[in-house]
């Protein structure tokens, strides 16, 4: 399988931990490079996250191979510049300064390897703010997000790692620019990708609208909206649902479909425009009529005349989602009892990644791994021996499943 696959070939050595470098290390993983993530003896510390975090591991750690390494020793540091000088991609997200003092900065490891691509995925990209931490939140903060999420006077921040999340597919989409460009130049680079920079591009549209209209955009739960009919509804037994008419021929098919045809006749609401103006008016009305409807009602109805709608679906409930059972959108995964916190191997389904080629979706070939699964393997592949590993490995060098 992965032979067919656009990265068989490609070797990442990995240095990352929580989301957003593993991120970029999953994709380039999904893609069929071969993805070597590097963990301390202990394990990454994201292994033993609770609550939030405890499914940070298992999502962002798929299609790649552990190899546990103390990189403080000069031993283990050594098997690291073995690895690297074989390597296509050098992957890292910790905090500014880390990578230099244990010598793997990116003047470092180019100087080994001039066709290595160098990804560091950071709070800030260089300037006056990246000597700060940054987390998700401080740049949802800082960055426009959580003021326009939330509602006015209480800032929220996203109900994902939304900065996170695309910071690690930016740094995927600068390595995989990074190789093309190799290709004509025979030459690696270093590539960069910032949390606060990200969140920028996410709420880059509102600053737009800000040019364009001359007038702040409001919190989303204030905001005017560009449609009419574009919101969420409490029906019959107190069900929710977001319906939707966002054209006038959608409009058109709303009045005939539920015979709203006092609506439909009614000349302050012809045009979208003039439907928005009229909102305060035309939403309670609809809530009213719509009220003794089910939600399962509502969607059947709005499915056959093709209107938008939506039910409103916890993260949990996705797991029975038909829609993604019968395109193969979950697949199934074992995650590593070193990562579940319950002691027991869990047996589930992941999402992959959203997308196809040439109409295949891209396979998980290997689960979270277990904390140095591969080490023995990866130190056979550069030259160890078994007696060098087994030495490595009783003087705590090297960590290896047993």
């Amino acid at each position: 399988m992965s032979e067919s696959l656009p990265l068989d070939g490609i070797r990442v050595v990995e240095f990352t931990h929580m989301v957003m470098g593993p991120t970029c290390g999953m994709i380039l993983g999904d893609l069929g490079a071969e993805v070597i993530k590097v963990e301390p003896i202990a394990g990454d510390n994201t292994r033993k996250l609770l609550g939030a975090g405890s499914g940070f591991f298992p999502m962002f750690n798929r299609n790649k191979k552990s190899i546990a390494v103390d990189v403080k020793d000069p031993r283990g540091r050594e098997i690291i510049l073995k690895l690297v000088a074989g390597a296509d991609v050098f992957s890292e997200n910790f905090k500014s300064g880390t990578m230099d003092k244990l010598g793997f900065s990116y003047a470092a490891l180019s100087t080994l390897n001039p066709k290595l691509i160098y990804v560091s995925h950071k709070g800030f990209l260089p300037g006056p703010y990246d000597h700060r931490t940054a987390l998700d939140e401080v740049v949802q903060m800082m960055g426009g997000l959580a003021y326009m999420t939330g509602p006015e006077g209480r800032p929220l921040r996203a109900g994902t790692s939304v900065n996170d999340i695309m910071g690690g597919m930016f740094g995927a989409i600068g390595v995989l620019a990074s190789l093309q460009q190799r290709a004509r130049t025979g030459h690696g680079q270093e590539v960069a990708s910032a949390l606060f920079e990200n969140n920028v591009f996410l709420v880059a549209q509102h600053m737009m609208q800000f040019a364009v209209t001359g007038k702040p955009a409001d919190p989303m739960p204030n905001r005017i909206s560009a449609w009419a009919v574009y919101d969420v509804f409490t029906v019959k037994d107190g069900e929710q649902i977001f319906l939707s008419a966002v054209s006038d021929t959608q409009w058109a098919i709303l009045c005939k479909e539920f015979a709203f045809d006092d609506l439909k006749n009614d000349a302050r609401l012809v045009t979208n425009n003039d439907r928005v103006t009229m909102r305060k008016w035309l939403i309670p009305i609809l809530r009213e009529r719509f009220a003794p409807f089910s939600a399962k009602e509502l969607s059947d109805r709005f499915e056959k005349t093709g209107l938008p709608f939506a039910p409103i679906t916890r993260p949990e409930e996705l797991f029975d989602d038909p829609h993604l059972l019968a395109t193969g959108g979950l697949t199934p995964v074992t995650i590593p009892a070193d990562n579940t916190g319950a002691g027991r191997e869990i047996q589930t389904r992941v999402a992959l990644l959203p997308l196809a080629l040439d109409g295949k979706r891209l396979p998980l070939r290997k689960g979270p791994p277990k904390l140095g699964a591969d080490t023995v393997d990866l130190l056979l592949g550069i030259g160890y021996s078994a007696e060098d590993i087994a030495v490595l490995r009783a003087e705590g060098v090297v960590g290896c499943q047993p």
